[in-house]
């Protein structure tokens, strides 16, 4: 959505560069001539005013859109990040409980994986 709002935004200062370029009120324009009266020289303005309105606002909505996807990603992963550290804190207390008073079946399951080492 941006890169269209942008391509808006440039074409419509391409419009309002070429009539401030040109000395007369006839424009060359890809190989045709124009000479609008004033009617229409109005109505071209107004489209290219409605053109670069509608790039700045595509710009605007899509710079929103990938700033709240930031925000949602960088979330979750705090999220995940605590959610890791709490299990690590859970694992180094289950752990330290296991070495003061550890349970007889502990005691087998850790001679039987000695025992089976090369």
């Amino acid at each position: 959505m941006v890169l269209l709002g942008v391509l808006l935004v440039l074409l419509a200062g391409g419009a309002v560069a070429l009539v401030l370029t040109e000395e007369s009120a006839r424009y060359i324009l890809f190989g045709y001539t124009f000479e609008p009266n004033q009617v229409e020289m109005f109505l071209v303005g107004a489209a290219t005013a409605a053109v670069l309105l509608a790039g700045l606002w595509l710009i605007g909505s899509g710079s929103r859109r990938s700033a709240r996807r930031r925000r949602r990603l960088r979330g979750a992963r705090s999220e995940a990040s605590s959610r890791v550290a709490r299990l690590e804190d859970e694992k180094r207390e289950l752990e330290k409980r296991l070495e003061h008073n550890p349970e007889p079946g502990d005691r087998l399951v850790a001679r039987g994986s000695e025992d089976t080492r090369p």
